[in-house]
């Protein structure tokens, strides 16, 4: 999920006092974190429980609201919006019935498509930049959130989804508060710069301790195992926050959109998750889950 410099980059501010806001503001600001993240969680579980074609369904309709918000940042390479949205929902309804060799090939179908959408305009201003941009979108959302559908499928996929979005949301959570406590070291100062050490530390921790005990009353994994898939999110975690950091920052923008309040937009909240899904989905499967 997602606590940078745009969005919630006070997530992790080196000191409260640089961050320009009162004390009150803070908790205010905290408080209504909160509020948004309990229902969010409720309807993550809600849906998981579910699997199949509900969970896909809903994991299309994120990737598609996460993606109009990636194009419209970017709509000055005048991404092909049609092509990006037909190619990203139909990986991740064919992640449903089939599996990675339909997804790639779904990707490459997406290229094509992408390609006569773009003759078929007329105007043929920055063509090459907006088949690249539309693509990006397409890999980016479109391609992780299939890997999310084809963990879910995997053996006590419930289990897993649940444990990798508690742990990527918590690991969050950990990381706000650890920096905004403790920060003084910058993590990437170019990129995000009041996302410090200490707050990935704090985060690196509660990821690994939520998988844990996610799996510690489960018969189907064991503590190591719920160890390795927590150090896996942790580290893939921040790196996906960092990713959707440089292209607001790039963009220019705080906010990738305010879907969800004090939470931003939806590519705010799922930044992490289309970094954490894709590396569990593969780490899952050279366990026994696959």
């Amino acid at each position: 999920m997602n606590t940078d410099p745009a969005c919630a980059d006070s997530a992790q501010e080196m000191t409260p006092d640089r961050s320009g806001h009162s004390e009150p503001a803070a908790l205010s600001g905290t408080m209504a974190r909160v509020l948004v993240a309990i229902p969010l969680i409720a309807f993550a579980v809600f849906v998981v429980s579910f699997g199949g074609w509900v969970f896909s369904i809903t994991a299309a309709c994120f990737a598609v609201l996460a993606l109009h918000e990636l194009y419209v940042l970017l709509h000055d390479y005048r991404p092909l919006v049609l092509a990006g949205f037909i190619g990203s929902v139909a990986m991740i309804l064919a992640a449903t019935r089939y599996g990675p060799d339909q997804i790639l090939m779904v990707l490459m179908l997406s290229l094509l498509l992408v390609f006569l959408l773009a003759i078929i305009r007329r105007e043929r201003r920055q063509v090459t930049a907006s088949m690249a941009v539309t693509m990006f979108g397409v890999v980016w959302i479109g391609l992780a959130i299939s890997h999310g559908v084809m963990l879910r499928e995997l053996a006590h996929g419930g289990g897993l989804v649940i444990g990798v979005i508690a742990s990527t949301s918590i690991g969050d959570s950990g990381a706000y508060f650890g920096g905004k406590l403790y920060g003084r070291h910058p993590l990437a100062k170019r990129i995000s710069p009041n996302k410090t050490w200490e707050g990935v530390v704090a985060g690196t921790l509660a990821s690994i301790a939520t998988f844990w005990f996610v799996g510690i009353y489960q018969d189907w994994i064991t503590g190591w195992e719920s160890v390795i898939l927590g150090v896996c999110v942790a580290v893939a975690a921040p790196l996906g926050d960092l990713f959707e950091s440089l292209v607001k920052r790039d963009a220019d923008i705080k906010d990738s959109g305010s879907f969800f309040g004090a939470h931003g937009g939806v590519l705010d909240r799922i930044d992490a998750l289309l970094f954490t899904f894709v590396v569990i989905f593969y780490v899952a499967k050279d366990m026994h889950f696959g």
